[in-house]
């Protein structure tokens, strides 16, 4: 009993290290996604017409996709080769140096198209942030909880996303207030330079922390990989693939519900930006119980199946979500928002960590587990808002983008086509997770192979190192 309590207490710094890094992170990765609804079509492309002003900055939005797997490839190959600690340090103080430097960059009424391509290589830096950030704050609570409950565990860092939405939206719903008719002037910078402050919190936080035991054993007995993303394709190309695919019920949802539904709430519904804000903000606290919950219950039932049920879900909700905020009905609205996020992507969102990151060894786990995951980044995530606009707005939006006479779906387009994308991107993840081995149970220590438990698949799954 005594040793379950030394190691419970352990996990008490461990796990605020790992979910403070995330959550700053996030908070710069989705104030970015805010400001490209709200702010960067004026401020950036402001020669553009409003529509394509929008989608200019939402590409901008997908650049920051588009980087994830470099980055989860660059700093996946460092993390298995000199250690988690030292590259999340690298990370978070990546993306809290290109958060700052877009806080005071001029716009395009002093440098030009300069300012746009300057803004889009500081995106291009947080996407490579992001997408080695996630791989290391997963194993870092993982590999230190692995022996149990690493459903739970993995699920902290997780939560790391809505509490960097929470803090992005009452940031800038404060510096709006605060700031008035200055917000597009100047206010809108306020957020990006208080990034700042969470990075000097977050590193004096991270300097503190040990190296995980499982990496440490590995680093101790000079076993490190020299290549392993070579290895985690070798050993598990599959898994990688498979885990990607996954990724898409829960991704590209995840914009739909937090990017995308500020210019369908205000623009098509005609909800106050404020009252769209503070749904999705409700809908993140509830998720902050939600995710650790049902991380917790994929323990008990088994993450596969659990995240087959999500699936299911949301191909049930793809519906449903937009008849409720269709309905005009404030209440029914926010109900809309808050529901998508606290139940609907948190079931899926709450396991996914320690799915994916459970399926490769101890010497090419950061590699493997951040490939896996960010591969999807730029078809599931980025493209999602684009994809949304674009079907929600149908022939117009692609006369615009000069694919004349091509129509999507429903020729001038509607909420229901959004719908059924809803719908298709949770098939895709449900026959990706069919493919997968559950592994709720496995031994993960061990750096060759992985011991399955349980009754059902006693013998040894695969070769990993």
């Amino acid at each position: 009993m005594a040793t379950a309590n030394a190691g419970q207490q352990k996990m008490g710094p461990v796990i605020f290290s790992s979910t403070l890094g995330t959550a700053i992170e996030w908070y710069d990765f989705f104030l970015y996604g805010t400001m490209a609804t709200l702010v960067f079509p004026k401020v950036f492309f402001p020669k553009s017409d409003v529509f394509v002003g929008t989608l200019l900055a939402l590409f901008t939005f997908l650049v920051g996709f588009i980087a994830r797997p470099f980055g989860g490839a660059l700093f996946g190959h460092l993390g298995d080769r000199i250690g988690r600690k030292s590259t999340l340090i690298a990370t978070l103080m990546l993306m809290g140096v290109a958060t700052f430097i877009i806080g005071i960059l001029p716009g395009y009424a002093t440098w030009g198209v300069a300012a746009a391509l300057i803004l889009t290589l500081l995106r291009l830096c947080q996407g490579l942030g992001v997408g080695g950030e996630w791989g290391g704050s997963v194993l870092l609570a993982l590999e230190y909880g692995h022996k149990s409950n690493r459903g739970f565990w993995a699920s902290w860092p997780q939560m790391g996303v809505p509490i960097g939405l929470i803090l992005s939206t009452v940031i800038v719903s404060i510096v709006t207030a605060a700031t008035g008719s200055n917000f597009l002037v100047w206010g809108w910078r306020i957020p990006f330079l208080l990034s700042a402050i969470l990075i000097a919190v977050g590193l004096y936080v991270r300097l503190r922390i040990l190296e995980t035991p499982l990496f440490a054993a590995v680093k101790n007995q000079k076993r490190e990989a020299s290549a392993p993303i070579i290895d985690a394709f070798r050993h598990s190309t599959p898994e990688i693939l498979l885990s990607a695919g996954a990724r898409f019920v829960e991704q590209a949802p995840f914009y739909l519900f937090t990017v995308f539904v500020i210019t369908y709430g205000v623009e098509k519904i005609g909800m106050s930006r404020a009252l769209v804000l503070n749904s999705i903000t409700i809908g993140a606290v509830v998720e902050l119980f939600t995710i650790p919950l049902f991380g917790y219950l994929s323990d008990r039932v088994g993450r596969r199946i659990w995240y087959l049920i999500g699936a299911v879900l949301m191909a049930i909700f793809a519906f449903p979500y937009f008849l409720l905020m269709n309905t005009g009905s404030v209440v029914l609205f926010s109900l809309a928002v808050i529901l998508s996020l606290c139940v609907f992507h948190a079931w899926v969102y709450g396991p996914q960590a320690a799915l994916i990151a459970e399926r490769f060894g101890t010497r090419s786990r950061y590699s493997g587990a951040s490939l896996g995951y960010q591969l999807a980044a730029p078809f599931a995530g980025g493209l999602a808002p684009i994809i949304a606009v674009l079907l929600l707005n149908g022939k117009t939006s692609l006369t615009a983008l000069g694919l004349n006479g091509v129509t999507i779906g429903f020729g001038t387009g509607s909420w229901q086509a959004v719908s059924i994308y809803m719908i298709i991107l949770a098939v895709i993840s449900f026959l990706s997770v069919l493919g997968l081995k559950e592994l709720t149970h496995a031994d993960i220590s061990s750096t060759e192979a992985y011991t399955v438990t349980g009754a059902d698949e006693p013998a040894v799954l695969a070769a990993t190192d």
